[in-house]
């Protein structure tokens, strides 16, 4: 809902004082107006201010759109703000006296209501299907001694279970919302910072100018400016919406049939969650989960990454051969020149941000020196230059961004709560271990579905904070590198956002394009087929996420390079500088890329001597048919 009148400057207001709280508890101005933040009075002040105004942006039936805000929807908002500010006003007393064993009277009755309204919140920014997610885990700790073996665990009493989620430090105000509270807010609102300065315009225009004059350039377009407008806003389905309003039409300008062009974008899209180097709210919370600096996450997700859109890039490139599409008109394509000397400043931005983040050393500060940076160096031209209606429009934006991510971590605090707080968590572990029967194969297929089911309906984030607290454990203990196991279970989750039956991705694409949902989703699949088998390589293969030996790195990267070329040629019927081939020699590149991509010597040989077989077969029948 758009925001106006008197409810507009009170969501902007709360925006601007929200934002300022964080720069002071990150910058540690602690010198100012003699305000200190207490670490769990911090994160009360910030559900205070981004999550409170979830009630007025958001209506409460999905769907309804409407400029007037009803009176109850006031009254939720008014009581969530109060609530939040009387916990931070006793924030200083909740540790030292226990409040989440031994709460006050008042406090008891504040934790149930809070409770309730912050999994509303949750469920009108992420859905029904969230919504009852986090119901159950909220309410598991009460429960939880009935429940199967696999998910059984101590329990609580009702009133412990609601002091546990709103006054401990596992729950609603633990490590998702510390994220936010932390790291992600900087970034969220630099994503911001560049489409209001024009910033998606930049990444589309560079994109058309490097990639637009080759064949089936439209698409090659929309892989990348997808890929970089991805990374940065983190939502899938905004990113479709976004870039595809523009790289859908020009697809189909191009000679692309529309459900191809949607399946294309779908795609395109959903691998700029991945992309670094800021990779969406979900590389943050896996930093704080593996207790590591996130710019060792953005490291190790740099060639899985290339892979996925490796495997885009040379199946539409294959499909461009064989469907003889040409790239775009040239009066149609921008100067590489002219779009950087227009938009030199945002590289300067993320160089800025690159700085900060991998030689400082200061992720949590160094979106902010890139929003100035990028703010000073757009004064620079006309067009850029920032005006109060801009810096309004920027503020407002920001806080959309950060009540809705903030809302939704929020509610998935219920269920890390209560799977730590039960210990769920460990059981669950030793439980899947004795099922898989100590096969890998096994329990790395079981993750792999149980990451596609999960994220049916569901936001990555809240699919990816389930998987690491009860599937990663067990794929660590059977040896596997930790940071690789999350990796390949946020990969997996991504899977139902272009897998039927559920592909809201694909959907969304669809309606763009104006094509069949279900055959875009299809589509879709195969377009992007290589990213359900890529994660399989890197969490076998830690050399893949640059963990190991040089030598093996290097080797192991041409190999899979290779194999990921073989293996889109295959899907798409078509082989560079060979041309179409027929089904019998499709199933031979596929296979040969398959073995060239697992771990091993001997399917490294296999796949190399298939490879071969295929050229010397290829030589031959060529040879006969001149002969002929």
């Amino acid at each position: 809902m758009r925001l106006s009148g008197i409810y507009r400057v009170i969501f902007v207001s709360f925006t601007f004082i929200g934002i300022m709280g964080v720069v002071y508890y990150l910058f540690h101005f602690t010198f100012f107006f003699g305000l200190y933040f207490i670490d769990i009075g911090y994160f009360y002040f910030l559900l205070a201010f981004f999550v409170t105004p979830v009630f007025l942006i958001y209506p409460i039936h999905k769907g309804k759109d409407t400029n007037h805000i009803p009176w109850y929807d006031v009254t939720l908002a008014v009581l969530f703000f109060a609530l939040t500010i009387y916990f931070y006003i006793n924030a200083k007393y909740m540790v030292p006296q226990a409040w989440e064993i031994m709460p006050p009277k008042i406090a008891k009755y504040c934790s149930v209501i809070m409770v309730i309204l912050a999994l509303e919140a949750g469920r009108r920014v992420g859905g029904n299907a969230l919504g009852i997610i986090c119901l159950f885990f909220a309410l598991m700790p009460i429960f939880a001694h009935h429940l199967p073996s696999f998910m059984r665990g101590g329990n609580f009493s009702f009133w412990e279970t609601m002091a546990w989620h709103t006054m401990g430090r596992e729950s609603i105000i633990g490590m998702p919302l510390k994220v936010v509270a932390t790291i992600l807010i900087g970034f969220l609102i630099f994503g911001v910072a560049l489409v209001i300065t024009g910033g998606g315009e930049f990444f589309l225009n560079l994109a058309n100018s490097i990639f637009g004059r080759t064949r089936g350039g439209a698409a090659k377009v929309s892989i990348i400016s997808s890929g970089l407008f991805g990374s940065i806003s983190g939502s899938i389905i905004s990113n479709i919406v976004t870039t595809g309003s523009f790289t859908i039409p020009a697809m189909k300008k191009t000679g692309y049939p529309a459900e191809y062009a949607a399946a294309i974008e779908t795609c395109a899209s959903t691998g700029g969650v991945m992309m670094p180097p800021i990779m969406g709210a979900t590389a943050f919370i896996m930093a704080e989960f593996l207790s590591i600096p996130y710019a060792t996450v953005v490291i190790a997700a740099l060639v899985p990454s290339f892979l996925y859109y490796m495997g885009l890039f040379v199946q539409i490139d294959c499909y461009a051969g064989k469907a003889r599409l040409r790239g775009m008109p040239k009066k149609d394509i921008p100067s590489l020149k002219e779009t950087l000397k227009e938009g030199w400043y945002y590289i300067g931005a993320f160089l800025v941000l690159l700085w900060f983040l991998f030689y400082e050393r200061t992720e949590p500060q160094a979106p902010f020196y890139a929003i100035v940076t990028l703010f000073f160096l757009a004064m620079f031209r006309k067009k850029t230059r920032l005006t109060p209606r801009k810096m309004l429009d920027w503020l407002e934006g920001s806080g959309k961004v950060i009540v809705q991510i903030t809302a939704l971590l929020c509610a998935i605090g219920f269920i890390i709560g209560s799977l730590i707080g039960t210990g769920v968590a460990s059981s669950f572990t030793y439980e899947i271990i004795k099922l898989a029967g100590g096969h890998l194969g096994i329990i790395l297929f079981f993750s792999a579905i149980s990451s596609f089911v999960l994220g049916m309906g569901v936001t990555i984030s809240g699919c990816y904070v389930i998987l690491a607290l009860i599937v990663a454990p067990s794929l660590i203990e059977f040896g596997l590198d930790p940071i690789a196991v999350h990796l390949f279970i946020l990969y997996c989750g991504l899977f139902s956002f272009v897998t039927p039956p559920v592909a809201i991705g694909a959907y969304a694409a669809a309606g763009l394009a104006n094509s069949n949902p279900m055959r875009t989703a299809f589509r879709a699949m195969q377009f992007g087929f290589v990213k359900y088998i890529i994660p399989f390589f890197f969490v076998l293969s830690p050399s893949l996420i640059l963990r190991g030996p040089l030598q093996d790195v290097v080797v192991d990267i041409a190999t899979v390079i290779f194999a990921v070329f073989l293996m889109g040629s295959a899907l798409e019927g078509y082989l560079l500088g060979i041309g179409a081939i027929n089904i019998q020699r499709r199933i031979f590149a596929f296979i040969s890329g398959l073995l060239l991509g697992l771990p091993g010597l001997y399917s490294d040989l296999s796949g190399i001597i298939l490879a071969l077989l295929l050229l010397v077969y290829h030589l031959v029948t060529r040879k006969k048919s001149a002969n002929h």
